[in-house]
């Protein structure tokens, strides 16, 4: 009888203490559906799939004509209006303009994160549909403005643009942008752990650093997003320095809002509303006195 008891009282002290948890219950059983219901979508645009035309060679001409863009989340607004743009083999394009004139849409069309409404994006006179989307992801390299470092030694931080890249080819990635000398001067040199994020590394290192793991895989084609927007001017000059380098041979389209990364393209695109108002080369434009030479003026006024 004792025992039954001491069971009962026990039991009631755990029910009681369960029973303000029973109320996560119903939010679990949502959460779970919702859950589900995400996995069982299908994306309309399948990493997975096979489908498509794998790239193999190419020279890296990449075109844009009458390119019309929402993003799915805001179907209402407009980001792209009828762009048209050509990226000729071996040359470097800028596209600058106020922040959400699209700019970075471009890259992301680039790359099919997302298809266009209307109009067409093509590499290499084929449209992006067309090619099988894991090779087409493959091919360019991306560095942004914040990269994705990870806490392993510099070397396999790397070797991440290029899962069998050998040592030397390593290195060579590393001293085209301009980061190899830093490297083995480190106390482990490229074994040396980067950090949480890069944490033991300056802004300017571990920009250079995704430099070299984008190169290391030798891509025909280099999107540059704001690569150089949150250093300092000295490690600015630096890592500007590795971008020019590793743009010879390779067609390269750079997004900046400081125009010393992109006053030496080949050719220059002012974006505006996702329109664009004005292209040309940087003497080009200036000659015409529009909004890119306000923005050169504006640029210089605030180095003062």
């Amino acid at each position: 009888m004792f025992g039954a008891i001491e069971a009962i009282v026990f039991a009631s002290i755990a029910l009681g203490q369960s029973s303000q948890h029973l109320g996560l219950v119903p939010k679990a059983l949502v959460s779970a559906l919702n859950l589900e219901e995400s996995l069982n979508t299908k994306p309309l645009i399948d990493i997975k799939n096979p489908d498509g035309r794998s790239i193999t060679d190419i020279k890296g001409e990449l075109s844009f004509l009458n390119a019309e863009f929402s993003y799915p989340s805001r179907i209402d607004v407009k980001i792209l209006k009828g762009v048209s743009l050509n990226v000729k083999p071996g040359t470097t394009v800028g596209l600058v303009g106020s922040s959400g004139s699209g700019k970075s849409t471009i890259i992301n069309l680039a790359l099919r994160l997302y298809d266009l409404l209307d109009g067409s994006v093509k590499l290499e006179d084929v449209d992006v549909k067309d090619w099988n989307l894991h090779s087409l992801r493959n091919e360019p390299a991306l560095v942004s403005q914040e990269p994705s470092l990870f806490d392993v030694s510099i070397a396999e931080n790397i070797r991440y643009g290029k899962p069998d890249a050998t040592q030397q080819e390593i290195e060579m990635a590393a001293k085209a942008a301009n980061i190899h000398q830093v490297i083995i001067d480190l106390p482990d040199g490229y074994e040396t752990r980067a950090g949480a994020n890069g944490g033991q590394l300056s802004g300017g290192q571990k920009q250079r650093l995704a430099i070299a793991r984008a190169l290391v895989r030798n891509p025909k084609i280099l999107l540059l997003d704001e690569a150089t927007s949150a250093l300092d001017t000295e490690s600015e000059k630096l890592v500007q320095g590795a971008l020019d380098e590793a743009s010879i041979g390779r067609t390269t389209i750079s997004i900046a809002h400081r125009l010393l990364a992109i006053q030496n393209a080949d050719w220059i695109y002012v974006f505006n509303k996702g329109e664009i108002i004005e292209q040309g080369t940087h003497n080009d434009l200036l000659g015409l006195r529009g909004t890119y030479y306000r923005l050169v003026v504006q640029h210089s006024l605030s180095k003062i």
